[in-house]
């Protein structure tokens, strides 16, 4: 009769052991990078220092999961002052106006091993984009013993689609944009 008991103890536990479980970003190990070329022949290479958000990972079942990561525009840091300013101006992200990057998932699917691909809508400024984030998964415990995760991904943008289009010719700064990111997360 007790194993019965514990049989039937331990196949209540499973699905709550198996639900999604939610996380928060945690910005002072995360981060989201960008390059562009300059006139053609450099690289410019910048991040955003301020990333945050929720992720909701389902191990058992990853087309239930989701992301929604904000990134505060005005955080942009490129190690020059004087550009980092242009780039909050209007020329660019106008960060005055539009204080947030925004990314929300509308699906994630499973790619194999470790790799997933996270489909959702990239809002830069006033726009708003469909995106593919390829991306890889890692998860384990924390230094307290909680649930951790992370994710490395990439994408390529343009900016012009997003109307940060100061240098419309694409001339002097491409309008071709590769983002990385590199996302730490803490579970409850």
């Amino acid at each position: 009769m007790k194993k019965i008991l514990l049989l039937f103890a331990l196949l209540l536990a499973v699905p709550s052991l198996l639900a999604a479980q939610t996380y928060t970003i945690d910005g002072a190990h995360s981060s989201a990078n960008f390059t562009v070329k300059h006139m053609g022949i450099s690289t410019v290479h910048g991040r955003f220092t301020d990333v945050s958000g929720t992720i909701v990972y389902d191990a058992a079942h990853p087309e239930k999961s989701s992301v929604v990561a904000v990134i505060k525009a005005a955080s942009v840091n490129t190690d020059n002052s004087m550009r980092d300013k242009h780039l909050g101006s209007a020329d660019f992200f106008d960060s005055a106006k539009y204080p947030e990057i925004r990314f929300q998932s509308t699906s994630v699917r499973h790619a194999g091993g470790d790799k997933y691909v996270a489909v959702g809508n990239l809002t830069i400024k006033d726009v708003s984009k469909q995106v593919e984030i390829a991306f890889t998964l890692a998860t384990g415990k924390g230094m307290k013993g909680e649930p951790r995760l992370g994710a490395e991904g990439q994408l390529g943008i343009n900016r012009f689609d997003y109307h940060v289009a100061y240098d419309p010719t694409g001339v002097g700064v491409s309008k071709d944009v590769n983002i990385e990111l590199s996302v730490e997360a803490a579970g409850k």
